[in-house]
């Protein structure tokens, strides 16, 4: 049995996305999600999705050692980053070395760092002219979106397309990517 972690701070697609994917697939189990913000959209799909949920506040965060002994002793294989806007705590890179991924709503290197997330990033593509994004699944390291690339998959930009249209395409390459990537990383 392969266990994964989810952490999360908004509605949550993406965990509910995962979640999905590896429903009755006995070889997988989704020990829960971490969440900074008890006010956002994923607390509700995890009530209805019946995982068990973990909510922390910055204080706790930053101080990592109650969160590190939680993630300890759930032992997960993998974590994954669905929709986190924390930077990940040394401590738990540390502990679990090229054990945690993210996804990123661009191609990296470029428009990655820190405040490039969401429509961030989709108002920079578009501003900076580009004719094509997508998705980029990364390990996690000490900077922000610097880990190693593990997949990039591409969408073009079309003339007039707003951060709105490119966010819609960007989600429907995470929902189809994001899973199987998991999946093959899990079973590699």
């Amino acid at each position: 049995m392969k266990r994964i972690m989810l952490f999360a701070s908004g509605s949550g697609s993406n965990v509910e996305n995962i979640a999905q994917y590896f429903e009755g697939d006995d070889r997988v189990e989704i020990r829960g999600v971490l969440c900074n913000n008890p006010g956002a959209g994923v607390v509700d799909r995890c009530k209805r999705l019946r995982l068990p949920l973990y909510c922390f506040n910055r204080p706790a965060y930053v101080e990592g050692e109650g969160i590190l002994a939680l993630l300890e002793g759930l032992n997960p294989d993998l974590i994954v980053l669905a929709g986190f806007l924390w930077k990940i705590p040394e401590s738990i890179i540390a502990a679990f070395p090229d054990k945690i991924i993210n996804i990123h709503p661009a191609l990296l290197p470029k428009f990655g760092g820190k405040g490039m997330y969401g429509m961030h990033v989709h108002q920079a593509v578009i501003n900076a002219g580009e004719t094509e994004s997508g998705i980029t699944i990364h390990k996690v390291n000490e900077a922000y979106d610097q880990g190693s690339i593990l997949l990039q998959k591409k969408i073009s930009i079309e003339a007039g397309d707003t951060p709105e249209a490119l966010a819609k395409k960007i989600h429907a390459l995470e929902y189809a990517h994001y899973p199987p990537a998991i999946a093959s990383l899990l079973f590699e």
